[in-house]
């Protein structure tokens, strides 16, 4: 299958560097040697799945309060989540790529807003490097807990000036503006109700300035 949808019998792809470069049937390849070549008869490929919105930290969490509603859901599930660790986050989102990979995903965005004890964004990241899928990790944020109005405990909360000086560290460290980039940071805060209008705005301010996206729910 091609952009345009049409199915191609006995097709073929050639692909450099990481990029289809040309897709159609074998005769239409170009006429050169591959360093590699594979075998795909009886198989079908199509073009890789897209996920836009995730938050794969929960992935080792999710058989829990499955019929609560949001919000109930939510108050359940944050004082868990608040004893994350780091390597937890690692292996979570390791699962949820694989997940990912095995449903015909290729990209996939993370919107991560939890950050207790040591985790970081790192963790997904490195996590996306070893398993090879195309990721947009959003730096998510959260910076209004209960003594503030919030529904998050302020155990999982952030200071936001934190926020804004670790978001600037990831997008330095790790953004890709290249074309066909493996590695993007989204700047995400993570609701208009768990984070200040302030916040909201230097967070867009922040993603214009570094020519990044903005996310949020």
């Amino acid at each position: 299958m091609d952009t345009t949808r049409r199915e191609i019998k006995e097709g073929a792809l050639f692909i450099r560097d990481g990029v289809i470069e040309a897709v159609g049937t074998l005769n239409e390849m170009p006429q050169q040697t591959a360093d590699e070549v594979l075998d795909l008869s009886n198989y079908v490929v199509l073009p890789g799945l897209v996920n836009t919105h995730h938050h794969m930290y929960q992935s080792l969490t999710r058989v829990l309060a499955q019929d609560n509603e949001l919000f109930d859901w939510l108050v359940t599930l944050y004082p868990i989540w608040s004893r994350l660790t780091g390597e937890m986050v690692y292996v979570s989102a390791k699962l949820a790529m694989a997940e990912l990979i095995l449903s015909g995903c290729t990209t996939s965005s993370d919107h991560l807003y939890i950050f207790p004890n040591d985790v970081t964004l790192d963790d997904e990241i490195r996590a996306a490097q070893e398993i090879g899928i195309r990721f947009h990790a959003a730096r998510g944020s959260m910076s209004l807990g209960e003594s503030k109005g919030g529904l998050p405990p302020d155990s999982v909360v952030e200071d936001e000036a934190a926020i804004l000086q670790d978001t600037r560290r990831v997008i330095e460290q790790y953004h890709d503006a290249n074309r066909h980039a493996m590695l993007r940071i989204v700047v995400a805060p993570c609701s208009p109700f768990s984070v200040t209008r302030d916040l909201m705005r230097e967070a867009a301010e922040l993603a214009r300035s570094y020519g990044v996206s903005l996310h949020t729910h």
